[in-house]
């Protein structure tokens, strides 16, 4: 089986901050990783009925995307991975970590971590063939959330240099909201990169506002 065969599943929008979570299957083998853990988590669970959960992972640190963790590990005993640099301060809840460009299995299917830090210190996107699971790091119209100017510089950074490369018809599968694909966002930012900004420009950035 090809990367590109894993099948992909969105869950959501779940919790107060409409969450998206993410089951990816095999379908050979009907393995699956569960991606995010926000409140509201039992849907999850409706959702891996015939699967085997062999992951739980967490693409940062943010309580949203934590909510429901206690409630997946507890009902599919599969082990919590994070970056990292985002296990505090969920440390006790983690089992492992992982690391940028470490290929994860499911099936004969592979998964590839990519770190892309910004948003958080540890934020990690996951790709499969030409869909990328991408947190809180991109979104339609914009990165996401940057607290400090160095933050969201950082941020563009990560998507530019490590997104920014994938095929232009790579869905980006967000942890809130609708998706886009790389090309369309690639699109936008060039609106962006166009313009001068301010020095101290930071939090909810539109591209083309």
């Amino acid at each position: 089986m090809r990367a590109s065969e894993l099948r992909v599943v969105r869950i959501g929008p779940l919790g107060p901050f409409d969450n998206n979570a993410y089951l990816i299957i095999d379908p050979a083998s009907r393995g699956s990783i569960i991606v995010d853990a926000p409140p509201e988590s039992e849907r999850i669970l409706e959702a891996v009925r015939g699967t085997r959960v062999s992951r739980i992972i967490i693409t940062h640190r943010h309580g949203d995307h934590w909510a429901g963790v206690d409630v997946l590990r507890s009902a599919t005993n599969a082990p919590v991975y994070c970056h990292a640099a985002d296990s505090e301060p969920h440390a006790d809840e983690v089992d492992g970590v992982l690391a940028d460009g470490e290929e994860i299995a499911l099936g004969e299917g592979r998964l590839r971590v990519v770190h892309t830090p910004g948003h958080t210190p540890g934020s990690i996107c996951l790709l499969t063939g030409h869909i990328l699971i991408a947190g809180d790091t991109l979104f339609p119209g914009g990165p996401g959330h940057g607290d400090t100017p160095d933050d969201l510089q950082q941020e563009i950074h990560s998507i530019v240099e490590r997104l920014f490369v994938l095929p232009d018809d790579t869905a980006v599968y967000p942890g809130h909201g609708d998706g886009t694909t790389i090309g369309r966002s690639k699109r936008e930012y060039a609106v962006f990169a166009s313009r001068e900004h301010p020095a101290d420009l930071c939090g909810d950035v539109l591209w083309e506002a």
